[in-house]
Parts: structure tokens; C-alpha cells; sequence
């Protein structure tokens, strides 16, 4: 199992509480997530393709979107969570299916 999707996997008990507006992004907490960082998420995500596949995604929706890793973490695991993204057939790979990469 990639150090990704271990670390997507680990954070699926929290993507019930990520999914929640203002909620705690639990363990190494770095804050709360707000509608305005989902917001810069989103658009992040857009701008690499709407796909998350390793590192060199991963690190420019961090930064464009002003995220700690942990909040990327956080967030893409309560899209997983609302089936507002998938796990593409490399198994390392999601798809975020809401916002403005909405198929």
C-alpha cells in the first residue's frame, strides 16, 4: 500500500468530522476547515486536473490552496466519505467529482 493511500485510509475516521464545517482536522491539529478553505481546495485541485496521484499534486493543492498537508488529507478524505470523489483503478489515485471538476 502506497504512504498515500495508507495515510488517506488512516484519515477515514476523521472525514466524518472533516466533512463538518469548521471542524477539527484532528491529530497534528493545524486548525479547523472552513467553506473558504474547501473553496481554495477545490480550485486547487482543478487547476492539476481534478486528479490527486502523488506528491508533485498533492504538494501544489498545498500550496496554491494555502493547506497544510493535513488539511489536503482531511478534506480529500470527506470527499471520499460524501462520494464527491473516487479512487481511480491504480488504486493511488482520486478523483474529485465536485466544484468546479463536477463531470
Amino acid at each position: 500500500m502506497s504512504p498515500m493511500r495508507s495515510t488517506l485510509t488512516g484519515m477515514g475516521m476523521l472525514a466524518g468530522l472533516a466533512a463538518c464545517e469548521g471542524a477539527p482536522t484532528g491529530e497534528g491539529n493545524t486548525g479547523v476547515i472552513t467553506g473558504e478553505m474547501r473553496a481554495d481546495y477545490l480550485d486547487a485541485v482543478a487547476s492539476v486536473g481534478c486528479v490527486l496521484r502523488d506528491e508533485r499534486q498533492y504538494g501544489a493543492v498545498d500550496f496554491q490552496a494555502g493547506l497544510s498537508r493535513e488539511q489536503t488529507l482531511a478534506i480529500t478524505a470527506s470527499y471520499l466519505s460524501k462520494g464527491q470523489a473516487e479512487r481511480l483503478g491504480d488504486g493511488n489515485s482520486i478523483r474529485i467529482n465536485t466544484g468546479p471538476c463536477a463531470a
